[in-house]
């Protein structure tokens, strides 16, 4: 009998089960970064560098509420690997139906209070001066789509646990799509402006959801679940909670992140400085599509062959990972290191025709740019220990570590040097906090995951 692509997790060679759960993965991933990729040059070329600026502003408070969907996708998600590798359908399916309700209870209620507390939030993640009304026009309508996104992206980590990486892939691109085919609708043919931007991103975030639901009601889906899988069970509740509380917890960091860098370059630079920093954000998530991808391959098949006991797969799981992530990210940081200046040009109009201020306000970001990305890349090539680490105890279902190795990076280390440092070296002290806090981070990772390893993995299998 031919195998269900869930247990293909358990048999399959580590090596070829990788690429096959990572390709599409970082396909997806790849395409979604192009999406904000292609967004904020097609923002920067058609409305100018403070609607760029104020996207980035905005960004951090509505990826957090989606990012609640994708909490819950993923803490559920880690119970659905382990539950299919142990044979409890079950308790999968209570798992999705459970996943389903958390969403609802949880990311409606931020909508509201995101809404009417605009005008106190985005100032206080860097919306001010000139960038606070385009700001404001971007987050009121992206927040109508929030909750959308958030089921989205809890529904995609779902299909990927299912063993499904292809039909989690096409979630991504078909937004993807839609979403630059509407940027050029409502921004460059209709001249909507900042309206246009927000509303197409609105709009790719129903077409994502439309598609997941589509999946999940077709023969695709393993996971069929009945009207009492969506009633709340307090173990299930609990587990999703604890795990899917690290992903929350590194989103919220990332939007205090956020929040601290926008206001402190603000304070530097002025609007000039906070585009410099959208331009490198959009990067970080951009260039490391492939390293992600091996992330998100890597979880189904850790989680899956630790809930099985095949622990030795494990072991391999880890080191393979680790060891394609880290080629990948050498390669992203050799072309950083060299074409800074030509990225940076990309996202900056230079028409003539342009105010005098805004070809000014490029410029600034065109010469300001080149050095702070090489600052914030310089650590590149290690990460993948840190991202395979921290994954691996999340896909095991060890909340506490995964959470502690997953705010080290920006909780424990890039909060307080950025915090610090400027103080003393000014606007270089900002840029040189990325590296510092890649190194302490990858230190403690690799520290944790290696005992892990050798007193658990090994004896366990041994």
């Amino acid at each position: 009998m031919a195998k269900t692509t869930a247990e293909a997790l358990g048999v399959e060679p580590i090596g070829k089960l990788l690429i096959k759960q990572a390709v599409p993965a970082s396909i997806g991933i790849l395409v979604m970064s192009l999406n904000i990729l292609i967004d904020s040059i097609f923002v920067g070329n058609w409305i100018g560098s403070i609607a760029f600026a104020a996207i980035n502003v905005v960004l951090p408070v509505s990826f957090f509420i989606g990012a609640l969907g994708m909490s819950i996708g993923v803490g559920g998600s880690s119970i659905i690997s382990r539950a299919l590798g142990s044979g409890n359908k079950e308790k999968a399916l209570r798992t999705f139906g459970n996943q389903i309700s958390m969403g609802f209870l949880f990311m409606i209620p931020l909508v509201v209070l995101g809404l009417i507390f605009v005008d106190d939030i985005i100032p206080r993640f860097g919306g001010k001066g000139a960038i606070f009304e385009p700001a404001k026009i971007f987050y009121t309508i992206i927040l109508y789509g929030v909750p959308i996104l958030g089921f989205a992206m809890m529904g995609n980590t779902v299909i990927r646990a299912e063993g499904k990486p292809k039909f989690a892939m096409t979630a991504m691109i078909i937004p993807t799509v839609s979403n630059l085919f509407m940027d050029y609708l409502f921004i460059n043919v209709m001249d909507m402006g900042m309206h246009g931007a927000a509303w197409a991103t609105t709009g790719s975030y129903l077409v994502c959801f439309l598609y997941i639901f589509w999946f999940f009601s077709s023969k695709n889906s393993e996971l069929k679940i009945s009207f009492h899988h969506l009633g709340l069970q307090k173990e299930i509740v609990s587990e999703i909670a604890s795990l899917g509380g690290v992903t929350l917890a590194r989103q919220a960091v990332v939007s205090i992140t956020y929040l601290l860098m926008n206001t402190i370059l603000f304070d530097l630079g002025q609007e000039g400085l906070v585009a410099v920093y959208a331009i490198i954000g959009r990067m970080l998530m951009f260039v490391l599509f492939p390293v992600f991808g091996i992330t998100q391959g890597f979880l189904p098949i850790a989680g899956y062959n630790y809930g099985a006991q095949h622990y030795s797969r494990v072991r391999e799981s880890i080191n393979t990972a680790i060891k394609y992530a880290a080629i990948l990210a050498s390669l992203v940081f050799i072309g950083l290191m060299i074409f800074p200046e030509e990225i940076t040009a990309l996202f900056l109009s230079n028409d003539p025709d342009l105010a005098p201020k805004e070809l000014a306000l490029n410029q600034y970001v065109l010469s300001h740019t080149a050095e702070p990305m090489r600052w914030v890349f310089a650590a590149t090539p290690i990460i993948a220990l840190q991202l395979i680490g921290a994954a691996y105890f999340q896909a095991a279902g060890k909340a506490i570590p995964a959470l502690l190795l997953t705010l080290s990076r920006q909780g424990f280390f890039f909060i307080p040097l950025i915090l610090i440092l400027p103080k003393f070296y000014g606007e270089l002290g900002v840029w040189i906090s990325f590296p510092i806090a890649d190194v302490l981070a990858t230190i403690v990772t690799g520290y944790f995951l290696n005992r892990e390893v050798r007193t658990k993995l090994i004896t366990k299998s041994s």
